[in-house]
């Protein structure tokens, strides 16, 4: 996974897409798009987001960035956090592979 500091902005599209930007250390933005949302409110008290880069063609490999995402209080946009526990990247991959077997159906 490549690190990102935890700024961002979140958009729609009008294709109903939601993106965020990632910024670097270095200041580099890249556009990324939201594939999953994951719940872990009951278990770790957070949630999380699967992302990947934005424009890149359906059948090219990428590779996916996943971070424990912290709304703010008053509902607003919120933090993104990197993901500290083996138990969360389990509970991230168990949901993920079960979207793309969904996905394949």
């Amino acid at each position: 996974m490549t690190e990102h500091n935890h700024d961002h902005t979140h958009d729609h599209d009008h294709e109903g897409h939601e993106h965020i930007t990632l910024v670097d250390e270095q200041g580099n933005e890249t556009l990324y798009e939201i594939l999953l949302t994951v719940d872990g409110q009951e278990e770790f008290g957070k949630n999380y987001v699967l992302l990947y880069p934005a424009g890149v063609p359906e059948e090219e490999d990428v590779e996916l960035q996943a971070y424990a995402y912290i709304e703010n209080e008053d509902g607003t946009e919120g933090e993104l956090e990197q993901i500290e526990t083996d138990a969360e990247w389990d509970m991230i991959e168990e949901v993920f592979n079960t979207f793309m077997a969904e996905e394949e159906e």
